[in-house]
């Protein structure tokens, strides 16, 4: 009994507790990220629900065109080139941001924001040509269902975009700042799941689409 009353109380049964005191919370952008992660989880289920009624949807055509009869695989790959290099572009502002180069910065997200731009010329040059085909969102439940996801996510982008260049202007105005560095990291987190989203579109709608 005095063994244990005079043992040592960092010791115990062979475990050493001397250094385990807790490191204090997490960082602002450690919680900042977490929070925005949350945030793009709760995106994510939205486009799976839009996701899951084209997957029903895709068969009622209403007699109309099918996704083989509409969609252009080569303009649609053009898409997904734009939107796949703007995000190794996104990448490399990410890096300038956390070395403090502004100029470096400035060129990366200028280029992200071209990429996303031509992007979104090309979506839209595909709706208008739909459109003007007969094929618009009310032609039928399957077309409604396309335009309902593929431009929720070209909403998406162009929300981006304007974030995009806000952030640039504030990087010019302010510099690279705590709070501006943390916006710029859930700038890089959205603009990579749109990424991640657009693959899963190209993959189910046009690649399957033109399969039908």
């Amino acid at each position: 009994m005095m063994a244990i009353a005079h043992a040592d109380p960092h010791h115990v049964h062979g475990l050493d507790f001397a250094g385990a005191g807790h490191a204090g919370p997490a960082s602002k952008r450690i919680v900042t990220g977490y929070g925005f992660w949350i945030f793009l989880l709760s995106d994510i289920v939205m486009f799976s629900c839009f996701f899951a009624a084209y997957a029903v949807l895709s068969g009622q055509t209403a007699d109309g065109p099918k996704g083989s009869e509409l969609f252009d695989l080569r303009s649609v790959a053009a898409e997904t080139g734009c939107l796949l290099l703007s995000s190794f572009t996104c990448g490399l502002a990410s890096i300038a941001a956390d070395e403090r180069e502004t100029t470096l910065f400035q060129l990366a997200m200028a280029l992200t924001c071209a990429l996303g731009l031509a992007f979104l010329s090309i979506e839209l040059r595909e709706f208008a040509s739909l459109v003007a085909r007969g094929a618009g969102p009310s032609r039928s439940a399957f077309l409604t269902a396309f335009f309902t996801l593929v431009g929720c996510h070209g909403l998406h982008v162009s929300a981006g975009v304007l974030w995009l260049l806000t952030m640039m202007a504030q990087v010019t105005a302010k510099g690279f700042r705590a709070d501006i560095q943390r916006r710029i990291l859930c700038f890089a987190l959205f603009w990579h799941a749109l990424d991640i989203i657009w693959v899963a579109v190209f993959s189910v709608v046009y690649l399957l689409g033109a399969g039908q």
